[in-house]
């Protein structure tokens, strides 16, 4: 296993090796076997280089688990250039480009589960006033899932992914004493990680110990005719569109 942390604070900044090597050192510690990296995954030659050297260590690469984050908080009137960049670079081009990366590894091997973090922020209206650019990255993952969900099952590649609440480096509300640790998500992460994960394009939420499926849905709709429907004539039946 190589276990990947940058080691920055919440918003990108910084950088600790000492994060990934406490993982690393408790892995080991358990009878594991585990190395760490650090790269900075903010460019597509960094996130080529984990895989990379994840596969010239191990000679094989069967999971991907992407989950580096980080959040800036502002609405949309106060987001600027730069912190778009910073998160896309990590939420949208981070992703694509490990999966890229990835991808090739898994379809020779006939085999692969790749997991995405997404969230609540940009699967659904949350009320959150101050995370447009997060939001919007996190909806772009969630597509990425998709795509791969596609693309990657008939060649034995199942891509799903978690929308977890825990209290880590990125929460920025206080939590209760035992409450929303990140060992109440990681269960949940292991299995669509694992063998025995066989389905594809799935959310897990996962939050203090209880874990459900979200997903898109769809109403039945309303016919309006082959013939081009007015304005006026969707309004009149916009309550029945919606259910």
């Amino acid at each position: 296993m190589v276990v990947h942390d940058a080691g920055v604070e919440q918003d990108g900044s910084g950088g600790d090796p000492s994060v990934a090597d406490a993982v690393v050192a408790e892995i080991v510690g358990r009878g594991g076997s585990a190395s760490a990296a650090y790269e900075n995954l903010d460019s597509r030659e960094a996130c080529r280089s984990v895989v990379a050297a994840t596969v010239g260590a191990r000679g094989r690469l069967d999971v991907l688990v992407s989950n580096a984050g980080l959040a800036r908080f502002a609405g949309i009137e106060e987001t600027e250039p730069e912190t778009w960049e910073l998160l896309r670079n990590v939420h949208i081009e981070a992703p694509l480009w490990l999966a890229q990366a990835a991808f090739p590894h898994m379809r020779r091997a006939r085999y692969g589960r790749m997991v995405f973090t997404v969230s609540g922020h940009g699967l659904e209206r949350t009320g959150a006033a101050d995370l447009t650019a997060y939001f919007v990255c996190k909806a772009a993952t969630y597509g990425l899932m998709n795509a791969l969900a596609g693309e990657g099952e008939p060649h034995g590649i199942l891509a799903n992914a978690v929308s977890p609440v825990a209290a880590t480096r990125m929460y920025r509300r206080s939590a209760a004493p035992g409450e929303l640790l990140a060992e109440h998500v990681a269960p949940g992460v292991a299995f669509l990680a694992s063998g025995r994960c066989t389905t594809s394009g799935t959310v897990l939420r996962a939050a203090d110990g209880r874990f459900s499926i979200g997903r898109w849905a769809t109403t039945a709709g309303v016919d309006l005719g082959r013939e081009p429907a007015t304005p006026e004539d969707v309004a009149g039946r916009w309550l029945e569109i919606g259910h």
